[in-house]
């Protein structure tokens, strides 16, 4: 029996895609007419050249990576602790994961602004270094429902208990443990992680605005209300970065351990057995 082509299926996954893709493409229809008459990327050269632009996307990604190294730092050895010594707990610590989520950014901003002001016993608002270091730590802090998320998924997939017992066995530290076992096989999901926290983090507009940072969210806020075609070409240009990462992720994430990035396009011809 033949099977049916699932037309309703089909019209309405294209429906549902339309509310995607239409917008972009009109978006990017738009930012093509920057010059009167003519379709061109002046408004994308227009970005390229800003000087705020490049400063302000260099500041926002070294303020991600950093918080990426540091929320790798403090969730893989958490989650490894938690699944191996105290699993009665996982459900706490996932929950207090899963705060960021709950608690808005601004909240969490203003308790910053609150705690770390001039008038404070550690006013790290009253110098640029500690403003730095505030907006930072609110990166990792909005990154933990992701990281953990992904590194506890990819713990659930390894053994930890025999892998530690092993390690153990052969005289290794707990320290060493964590750093030469467990990161290796928690890698892909450490660095599906690292991308969601940097697809995030890169153009977070609440914590660098009220905080005062030169990050590339408010930015583009600003940018925004001052031109008509920059913003639809960067509107353009972040969407595709972040799918970018996304493609990365996926990669990083599927790629088995030894195995090439590019298969070779040609296979060296078989030797013919001597005779």
């Amino acid at each position: 029996m033949k099977k049916r082509f699932p037309f309703a299926a089909v019209l309405m996954a294209l429906f549902g895609a339309s509310f995607f893709i239409v917008p972009l493409i009109a978006t990017f229809y738009f930012s093509l007419k920057m010059t009167r008459g003519e379709l061109g990327f002046a408004a994308y050269a227009s970005v390229f050249n800003s000087a705020d632009f490049l400063n302000t996307i260099l500041y926002s990604t070294i303020a991600s990576l950093i918080a990426i190294l540091i929320g790798a730092i403090i969730i893989v050895p958490t989650a490894y602790w938690v699944r191996l010594k105290v699993p009665k707990l996982r459900p706490v610590v996932e929950f207090i994961s899963l705060l960021p989520l709950i608690v808005p950014p601004v909240v969490l901003v203003f308790g910053y602004i609150r705690l770390f002001g001039s008038n404070s016993w550690l006013p790290l608002t009253a110098s640029t270094f500690g403003t730095d270091v505030l907006l930072v730590v609110g990166y990792v802090v909005l990154s933990m429902p992701y990281m953990f998320r992904a590194v506890d998924n990819g713990m659930a997939a390894i053994d930890i208990s025999t892998l530690t017992e092993a390690a153990e066995s052969l005289g290794a530290s707990r320290l060493r443990t964590i750093t030469t076992v467990i990161f290796p096989n928690v890698r892909a999901a450490i660095i599906s992680g690292a991308f969601l926290t940097f697809s995030i983090s890169v153009g977070e507009f609440v914590l660098a605005s009220l905080l005062n940072r030169p990050a590339f969210g408010p930015y583009l806020v600003q940018l925004g209300q001052d031109r008509a075609y920059e913003p639809a070409a960067l509107a353009i240009m972040s969407f595709g970065f972040i799918w970018g990462c996304m493609v990365l992720m996926q990669m990083f994430a599927t790629r088995k351990p030894g195995q090439r990035w590019l298969l070779r396009l040609t296979t060296r011809p078989a030797q013919r057995a001597r005779p």
